[in-house]
């Protein structure tokens, strides 16, 4: 006799549906979005504030010297002309000025930021002797300061006026950046880094060089792009220090061409095409001027947030 089992079929089990997670989302209330709607609004209207002069410049540099004289020239050029660009690329005084500039503002960031790191790194070590009355020394020249005239009598006594070094020494550390940096260190650079390259024979200048720099790739770019911008805007310094116009930077020439009126010639119509043409190349050299940092920005620009908040909150 044969024995068969039939295998009952079970049910097929019905597919688990997803649970719903819930919401942690926080819904904004009416007060909430009313105050977003005004600071977009505020945002708005300062960023029409920035870019509605700039639009303006852009525009006149673009557009013939009787449009700009007339004030007929808003958002858009007017009568089409690169009259004041050919004029700012064939005076020598700018082009010199630019060069100088370029000089002032690479030059003096390299040796900015390299004395900014040689002071705040080892500001930023413990075990330092008279830590503290070192970055006392630090605060109190965010505070104080000599004044113009000891400035002065500091450079002349240096031998640096009329030089280049005039330029670049006096402004070359700021107690801002070495706080700045002096953070950085202290909060991003690991002890037990400096301990292991200690065990390793390592020595200061070589951990620094090696393994400091390296990790401070955003800090340096921050830095840098302070340096630098103050440098290339700078003119006071040159007006106090520079008496040679081979060693001026744009800016000096861009305040000389606002500034000093220009008379080109005896008869009223040659003044008239002469101040025509100078107005011009006040916008065109403002373009000009602003064209260096705008190349160099978006290079650094994703370091600067990073550059900035790491080291401000210690974890």
């Amino acid at each position: 006799m044969t024995l068969t089992t039939e295998r009952r079929a079970e049910p097929e089990a019905e597919p688990r549906k997803p649970k719903r997670r819930k919401s942690t989302q926080v819904q904004d209330t009416r007060v909430d979005r009313v105050f977003m709607v005004g600071v977009y609004i505020l945002l708005g209207t300062f960023l029409l504030v920035v870019l509605v002069p700039l639009a303006n410049i852009l525009a006149s540099s673009f557009s013939s010297p009787a449009a700009v004289a007339g004030g007929r020239v808003f958002l858009w050029p007017v009568d089409f002309s690169l009259v004041g660009y050919e004029a700012v690329l064939s005076n020598k005084a700018i082009l010199t000025g630019f060069g100088n500039s370029v000089f002032y503002a690479v030059v003096g960031t390299v040796v900015s930021v390299s004395l900014t790191v040689m002071i705040a790194y080892p500001l930023s070590r413990a075990e330092l002797v008279g830590r503290k009355v070192l970055i006392g020394g630090v605060l109190f020249t965010m505070l104080f300061s000599g004044g113009l005239i000891p400035t002065y009598m500091v450079v002349r006594a240096l031998g640096l006026l009329d030089t280049r070094w005039a330029i670049i020494l006096p402004t070359a550390i700021a107690a801002w950046q070495v706080l700045i940096a002096m953070t950085f260190f202290r909060s991003s650079i690991p002890g037990e880094l400096y301990e292991a390259a200690q065990l390793d024979g390592a020595s200061d200048l070589r951990f620094l060089w090696s393994v400091v720099l390296p990790l401070s790739k955003p800090l340096l770019a921050v830095i840098a792009l302070m340096y630098g911008i103050g440098q290339w805007n700078s003119y006071f310094s040159a007006l106090i220090y520079l008496r040679s116009e081979d060693l001026y930077p744009l800016q000096l020439v861009l305040r000389e061409l606002l500034i000093v009126n220009n008379s080109g010639g005896s008869n009223l119509a040659d003044q008239l095409a002469a101040q025509q043409m100078a107005d011009l190349m006040k916008f065109s050299l403002i373009v000009v001027s602003t064209v260096p940092v705008l190349l160099v920005y978006p290079f650094v620009a994703r370091h600067f947030t990073k550059g900035v908040m790491l080291g401000s909150v210690k974890g």
